[in-house]
């Protein structure tokens, strides 16, 4: 089986884009992986995609070309671009395909993510009772971590600011002024202890991926990028999520912990071999949370690696370069190809002033979503 590379990235900006419909910014993310890898649509073999609400990732053929290609529609929530990945991923690893695309986008109307809870096999009283408002579980299940933990809310709004400072290095980001912490803290409070700096929005925007066999990467740029490790996985028995209607008195792992164990088992590495992760940060809170669930620290370890910059672009596991979902809001379709993105451009050391110091060669990606799955990369130059 061969190791699979990626030759091509493109993206669509995050944020609001008036007059251009999501399908739209997929195409154009498309055409900009293409380019960048000096091929065309026709070269393509086969391609995954998924979008919650712009419509079908697979009518794109209508804008870059009919060409009978196998195209298949993926949603997954918010592991939707993650999915798409690693079904590409496993496509050309297996053999039945060299060259493939994996490719996301959304646009979501404004205001809060409106849940259904029969989508998610739960009856109606679920949701008029309002218990899948994802702000008031992120605020409940960050509140029980900080109780467990000692987790203060200053770390919090540490997150935030970080993720403002990135973003507004990065011309791709939707939310790109920075906000300092005590604007932060003293924010309209919408779920406590999370105020609505420390939230993402849902939000327009695009990515795409083209992926091949890495034997013939070379002919496609002088960069390739390989994609060492790659897992997906759903929630287990105890894990406390958003569409969950009881809790089992017995805690269980996030679906996150198997996810990263899966993953750096198969790229055959250790936490201490990334030089930089881009972690789902829905919220402040969450963004906590993953460090720990990922492996990079323990539960209550990063109170004290937040307040010394441990995460900063300078700081020694550089968290979120470009913002993550609270700077760049969140088009489900294509937040963890947005993750993938990032990665690639650091790693290819043409990130600008965002760049990470020290010749970046190994990056983690990690997409968390309702109703309990998680996506989790591993990319080496």
């Amino acid at each position: 089986m061969s190791d699979v590379a990626i030759i091509g990235i493109g993206i669509h900006p995050f944020g609001r884009t008036e007059g251009m419909s999501g399908l739209q910014q997929g195409v154009h993310a498309a055409r900009e992986a293409l380019s960048d890898a000096e091929m065309e649509w026709k070269d393509v073999q086969f391609a995954f995609g998924g979008s919650s609400a712009a419509g079908n990732a697979d009518a794109m053929v209508n804008d870059l070309g009919l060409t009978g290609i196998p195209f298949m529609n993926v949603s997954n929530g918010c592991a939707t671009g993650g999915s798409s990945l690693l079904s590409a991923y496993t496509t050309i690893k297996s053999g039945q395909f060299d060259i493939g695309m994996a490719v996301g986008f959304d646009k979501h109307p404004r205001g809060a993510f409106n849940a259904d809870p029969e989508a998610s096999g739960l009856e109606k009283w679920y949701g008029e009772t309002g218990l899948m408002l994802t702000t008031q579980f992120f605020g409940m299940k960050i509140q029980r971590y900080m109780h467990d933990y000692g987790i203060t809310s200053d770390s919090l709004a540490i997150v935030a600011e970080k993720a403002f400072n990135n973003a507004s290095l990065n011309p791709n980001a939707w939310r790109r002024d920075p906000v300092s912490k005590d604007t932060i803290l003293n924010a309209t409070m919408v779920s406590d202890p999370l105020t609505k700096y420390m939230f993402c929005s849902p939000a327009e925007g695009a990515v795409a991926l083209i992926m091949c066999r890495a034997d013939i990467a070379h002919k496609y740029t002088s960069k390739p990028l390989f994609l060492k490790g790659a897992a997906f996985r759903s929630r287990p028995l105890g894990s406390f999520e958003v569409f969950s209607p009881s809790l089992e008195i017995e805690r269980g792992p996030s679906p996150t912990v198997g996810a990263s164990e899966a993953t750096f088992e198969m790229a055959g590495m250790n936490r201490e071999d990334i030089d930089l992760a881009q972690l789902q940060d829905t919220e402040s809170g969450a963004e906590i949370m993953h460090m720990a669930e990922n492996g990079f620290c323990k539960d209550g370890d990063q109170e004290k690696l937040l307040h010394d910059g441990h995460t900063m672009i300078n700081g020694k596991l550089p968290v979120n370069t470009d913002g993550g979902c609270i700077a760049n809001g969140e088009p489900v379709g294509a937040s963890g190809l947005r993750q993938v993105f990032e990665n690639c451009v650091q790693l290819r050391g043409a990130a600008g002033k965002r760049q990470v110091q020290g010749n970046p060669k190994t990056a983690y990606t990690h997409v968390y979503g309702a109703p309990g799955i998680s996506a989790c990369t591993i990319i080496t130059t």
